[in-house]
């Protein structure tokens, strides 16, 4: 067993407590059904977010989901000039099987743009 590290990013439309909290939700999901990941098999979470959104910590969207034994860190990107705006990004650091080349990264609304 290996402990892979899964990349995702989604945006909002607004600095906005419920907004983000609901698409960082979305996104944790996903990342987990894309790689058939079971709670019990991350070893942590990291957060970031752009300097453009300060309504809440995205790893409380984590504890709302019941990840209450889940180690989290959130932390705000650095201010890059034309970097994609209300951006929350997650690398998922999980337990598992699988191979580099079977991780499945997902990237949701205007963060589709950062991966081709």
């Amino acid at each position: 067993m290996f402990v892979r590290g899964i990349r995702g990013a989604t945006t909002v439309k607004q600095n906005e407590r419920q907004e983000m909290l609901q698409a960082t939700k979305e996104l944790l999901l996903r990342l987990m059904e894309a790689n058939q990941v079971l709670v019990k098999d991350i070893a942590s979470i990291i957060f970031t977010v752009t300097q453009d959104l300060t309504a809440e910590f995205p790893a409380v969207a984590a504890r709302e989901l019941g990840w209450n034994d889940t180690p989290l860190l959130c932390s705000c990107e650095i201010n890059v000039p034309k970097s994609l705006p209300k951006c929350i990004r997650i690398l998922l650091l999980v337990n598992t099987n699988l191979s580099q080349e079977e991780i499945k990264h997902v990237y949701l609304n205007e963060a589709v743009n950062l991966r081709r």
